[in-house]
C-alpha cells in the first residue's frame, strides 16, 4: 500500500536502536516518515512497539544487512514502495566497538569485516538510494567518529573506516553536487545503553570523572545527533552546506590531556 504525498522520508540504517534510535524518532516527532533498516530483527520489534499509534503509521521496519546488495536494494525499494520517496539518507549502521585487539594479531577477515560494515555499507546503501534522492533534490548524512580524527591503541580498522567515511563523503559530495547534498557527522562520546533494544538495554551511569573530559560537562546523548542530522537533512536550513564533517563531542577533540 503506498502512502505517497509530500512528507519527507527518511532511510536509516541501524535505525532501530542506540543512536539511530534517537535519530529515527527525532525524525518521526518532527513529521517525516521513517525506514528503519536494521540487522536485529528484535529491535526493530521494540522499536516499532515502542511508537505510538500515529507515528507507527509513519514508520516502516526492514530487517537487512547493509553489506548485503539485495538485502539493501529490496530495503530501498519496500520504502519506495510504501512512501514513494526518499529525502534523506542516514548511514548510521556500523560496528560500534573500537577495539580490534593488538595491530600484529589482527585478524584479516576481521579487518575486511569492520570496513565493510563501517565503510562499505554507506557506500552500497547510498549507491542504490542515490536515484530517488536526486528526484527529491535529497541530501545524505554518514555517521562517522572523533576517531577518524584521533585514536586509542589497537583501534586501527575502525579509525580506518570511519576516515574513509569522512572522505566518502567529500567525495560523493563532488560527484553528487547539483543534485544531492552529502554531509557527515563525527559524534563523540554518545550514551546509548538506555536506547537499546529491551534485552539489551543498560542504565547509564557516569562519573564526574567522565563528564568533566568534556567541556560542555556532560556525555552526549542520541538527541545531540538527531538535532544536527535533522539540520542537515533540511535544504532550506543547509542547503549551502555539502561535503563537510561536522564533529559532535562536547569539545572533546580540541582538549589537552596531559597524563604524568
Amino acid at each position: 500500500m503506498s502512502e505517497q504525498n509530500h512528507a519527507q522520508v527518511a532511510f536509516i540504517t541501524g535505525g532501530a536502536q542506540g543512536l539511530g534510535l534517537g535519530i529515527s524518532r527525532h525524525l518521526l516527532n518532527n513529521g517525516w516518515k521513517v525506514m528503519m533498516f536494521d540487522r536485529d530483527e528484535e529491535a526493530g520489534r521494540d522499536a516499532m512497539a515502542a511508537l505510538d499509534e500515529q507515528s507507527r503509521t509513519r514508520c516502516l521496519s526492514f530487517t537487512g544487512d547493509v553489506t548485503d546488495e539485495q538485502d539493501v536494494a529490496i530495503a530501498v525499494q519496500r520504502t519506495i514502495d510504501r512512501f514513494g520517496r526518499i529525502d534523506g539518507l542516514v548511514n548510521n549502521a556500523g560496528i560500534a566497538n573500537p577495539d580490534n585487539g593488538s595491530f600484529e594479531h589482527l585478524d584479516w577477515q576481521a579487518w575486511r569485516h569492520v570496513i565493510d560494515v563501517n565503510l562499505g555499507g554507506a557506500f552500497l546503501v547510498a549507491k542504490h538510494a542515490t536515484q530517488h534522492l536526486r528526484k527529491t533534490s535529497g541530501a545524505i548524512v554518514n555517521i562517522s567518529s572523533t576517531r577518524a580524527f584521533q585514536s586509542e591503541a589497537n583501534s586501527e580498522a575502525y579509525a580506518a573506516a570511519k576516515g574513509g567515511l569522512v572522505a566518502l563523503t567529500h567525495a560523493m559530495a563532488i560527484s553528487l553536487s547539483g543534485d544531492i547534498r552529502v554531509n557527515a557527522i563525527a559524534p563523540g562520546w554518545i550514551e546509548v545503553g538506555d536506547w537499546k533494544k529491551s534485552s539489551a538495554k543498560t542504565q547509564p551511569h557516569h562519573s564526574e570523572s567522565d563528564k568533566k573530559q568534556h567541556p560542555v560537562g556532560r556525555v552526549g546523548v542520541p538527541g545531540d545527533i538527531a538535532h544536527a542530522v535533522a539540520f542537515l537533512l533540511d535544504g532550506e536550513k543547509s542547503g549551502f552546506i555539502t561535503g563537510e564533517t561536522l564533529r559532535i563531542d562536547g569539545g572533546m577533540t580540541h582538549k589537552m590531556i596531559y597524563q604524568d
